[in-house]
C-alpha cells in the first residue's frame, strides 16, 4: 500500500474533511430535529449544525474513519458515519413519525447536493469557472485549475448525492429501511419490522455496501448528466 500521497491530494484533505463533516452533521441534525418535532427529545443534543456534539458521540466515525479512509485510499474518497439516539418505545408508538425521521437524513443530503449544483451552475454562468467532471472532487474548475472552492463544491455535490442514495437502500440499519413504513398499512409495518428482527445490522451493512458498489457509479453519471453543466 502506497501512503506517499501527492501534495495536491494532501492539500485537498482539509476541504474534503470539512465538506464531509458538514454533510454528515446536516444529515444527523435533520434526524434529530424531526424526531424532536415528532415528540421524541432523546436526541436533543444532536439538534444542531455544530459538528462537535456529533463528533463527541461518534469520534471514530466522524474523525478517525474519514481521515484514515482518505489517506489509505490515496485521496479521492472519504467515508464518515454517525447516528442519533431515538426512543424505541416512541418509534413503536408512532411508526410513521419514526419513518419521517429516517427520511429526513437522505432528503437533507439531496437538498445539499441540489444547492451545490445550483452554486456550480451560477459559478459557470458568471464566468471564470468551467465544468470538469474528472473526479468526485473535480467536477468544476476555476481558470482551468482546482481550487479550495471548486473542490468544496464538487465534494458537497458528490458526497451528499452518494450519501443520500446509500442511506435510502431499504436494508437495516440504513435509513431506507425506516422509510418503507411510509408506504405501508399498519399491518404491513408490523410485518416489515418483523422481517428484520434479531439484529441484522452488520449483515445489512455488508449487503448494502456490495449492492451500492454496483449502483453508485451509474447513478452518479446519470445525475451528473442532468444536474450539472455539460463539460
Amino acid at each position: 500500500m502506497n501512503l506517499q500521497l501527492d501534495p495536491e491530494i494532501l492539500r485537498a484533505l482539509p476541504v474534503w474533511y470539512v465538506a464531509t463533516l458538514l454533510s454528515v452533521t446536516f444529515h444527523e441534525a435533520a434526524h434529530a430535529f424531526i424526531a424532536q418535532r415528532g415528540g421524541d427529545d432523546t436526541a436533543e443534543a444532536q439538534v444542531t449544525l455544530n459538528p462537535i456534539p456529533h463528533m463527541t458521540r461518534h469520534p471514530i466515525g466522524m474523525i478517525a474513519v474519514p481521515l484514515l479512509s482518505y489517506v489509505l485510499q490515496g485521496g479521492g474518497w472519504m467515508i464518515a458515519f454517525a447516528s442519533v439516539p431515538i426512543s424505541i418505545a416512541w418509534a413503536q408508538r408512532h411508526p410513521r413519525r419514526a419513518a419521517w425521521v429516517s427520511a429526513a437524513g437522505p432528503l437533507t443530503n439531496f437538498a445539499l447536493a441540489a444547492l451545490a449544483a445550483v452554486a456550480i451552475h451560477a459559478a459557470v454562468a458568471g464566468g471564470g469557472f468551467e465544468p470538469a467532471r474528472y473526479a468526485l472532487d473535480d467536477l468544476v474548475r476555476q481558470g482551468g485549475e482546482q481550487t479550495a472552492l471548486t473542490v468544496f463544491l464538487s465534494v458537497m455535490f458528490s458526497v451528499n448525492l452518494l450519501l443520500g442514495l446509500f442511506n435510502l437502500l431499504p436494508i437495516p440499519p440504513l435509513d431506507g429501511h425506516g422509510v418503507v413504513p411510509l408506504f405501508l398499512s399498519d399491518r404491513g409495518i408490523r410485518r416489515w419490522h418483523a422481517l428484520f428482527e434479531g439484529g441484522a445490522g452488520l449483515v445489512g451493512l455488508l449487503v448494502a455496501w456490495v449492492v451500492f458498489g454496483k449502483l453508485a457509479l451509474p447513478a452518479l453519471v446519470w445525475t451528473l448528466g442532468w444536474a450539472l453543466p455539460a463539460p
